[in-house]
């Protein structure tokens, strides 16, 4: 079953969403995570997907009070990401309570993702955001275009990497829908337990992913949709499960 996954984006202390990744293209929805937290919990979510978008940016995690927080009050997987560079930084977040810890930028430094994995092992998972078939790194900021991504999703395969969030960055937060050809494609080339992310705007999206029936596809992350009341969490779940009401 695919496992519906509510993000919680951080910046300045505060829950926002940002536009196709840019920074300047802001709209906040809280000043406390831990509420939002909760919230999701509360409403049936299995685990919930943190990014730092300051420490994305920067390279150093920003909004770790933030993020203890949000780990003190739900009993559900936190999984994070943002400025995580260092095994250092991964052994923090872990240590106050995140499950998976996402590397994005530093996976492509595949000697020190080879150390990240023989120190923490399926609590690493790899981010992989692409925006036109490159590579972005660095909070979006930043395209690698000499990688070719079914080749690097082969190599962090043969050093042990289990999961990847694959985030369309131009369809993050646009509420434009998945691109699902490049979905079903990218799922084709690699044999990692994907999670996808970026575009979700209504139910009938999870009902197209879902029947692409991409045995590799194991979440989805989704953002705007629920904190624009596209739909609920409860009706995402029930989706993804197969059960929506007609005319969602």
């Amino acid at each position: 079953m695919i496992q519906i996954i509510p993000a919680i984006d951080l910046r300045n202390g505060k829950v926002v969403r940002l536009t196709r990744g840019d920074f300047s293209r802001e709209t906040v929805y809280s000043a406390a995570p831990e509420e939002v937290g909760k919230k999701w919990e509360r409403e049936g979510a299995t685990m919930i997907h943190v990014v730092d978008l300051d420490g994305a940016l920067s390279g150093k995690r920003k909004n770790l009070g933030s993020l203890k927080n949000i780990c003190s009050v739900v009993k559900i997987p936190i999984q994070f990401g943002g400025g995580l560079r260092s095994l250092e930084s991964i052994r923090e977040v872990l240590s106050i309570g995140v499950s998976r810890a996402v590397v994005g930028t530093k996976a492509l430094d595949l000697k020190l993702l080879k150390q990240m994995i023989a120190r923490f092992g399926d609590q690493i998972v790899v981010g992989l955001d692409v925006r036109h078939g490159n590579i972005q790194t660095h909070g979006w900021s930043k395209q690698v275009q000499v990688v070719k991504v079914d080749s690097f999703c082969a190599e962090i395969e043969k050093i042990g990497v289990k999961h990847l969030v694959y985030t369309d960055v131009s369809r993050d937060g646009t509420l434009l829908g998945p691109n699902l050809e490049m979905l079903q494609k990218f799922v084709a080339h690699t044999k990692l337990h994907v999670i996808m992310s970026g575009g979700i705007s209504k139910l009938k999206d999870i009902t197209a992913i879902k029947a692409l029936r991409c045995t590799q596809l194991s979440g989805i992350i989704i953002g705007k949709a629920l904190y624009e009341r596209c739909f609920t969490l409860a009706e995402a779940i029930a989706a993804a499960k197969g059960k929506v009401s007609q005319g969602a």
